[in-house]
């Protein structure tokens, strides 16, 4: 069974490598600056004890005000895992970086959100629509469409 690290432990040694990129952390998630995200991520995947090799998903929350994005990690070596959140106060525009080319298994699942919820993820090698045609009006997913 897969162990959840505590994330407020794991806040500690993110602030020492990247100083003021946790907005907030709980003992269930940590909630990272987009500017910061990919930062973060790629310490999350290369620190020694670490080591999150493994992308379980990535989600994303409409709250109206804002979206969040929620990556699940784990790590295969050691066996716990990580929730990240981050957010897009934008809704005409929003964009994160893509974590693409830390684990390959988020190419389909940011298209999926591109595509639903209208984020783009700047870097992504194929940021284009994988449901729906392109010229399709609007993000179904979002609070506002209709």
């Amino acid at each position: 069974m897969t162990v959840a690290l505590s994330s407020k432990e794991i806040a500690g040694q993110i602030e020492e490598k990247s100083p003021e990129s946790i907005i907030e952390s709980s003992q269930d998630y940590l909630v990272v600056k987009p500017d910061s995200l990919l930062a973060v991520a790629t310490f999350l995947k290369d620190t020694p004890g670490l080591d999150f090799n493994y992308l379980n998903f990535i989600t994303a929350i409409d709250y109206y005000d804002h979206f969040e994005v929620v990556y699940q990690l784990t790590s295969l070596e050691h066996n716990h895992s990580l929730v990240i959140k981050t957010r897009c106060y934008d809704r005409e525009n929003p964009v994160l970086p893509s974590v693409v080319s830390l684990w390959q298994g988020a190419d389909f699942q940011e298209r999926e959100i591109y595509d639903l919820m209208g984020i783009r993820f700047e870097g992504h090698p194929n940021m284009k629509r994988i449901f729906l045609w392109e010229g399709f009006p609007g993000h179904p997913l979002r609070k506002d469409y209709w």
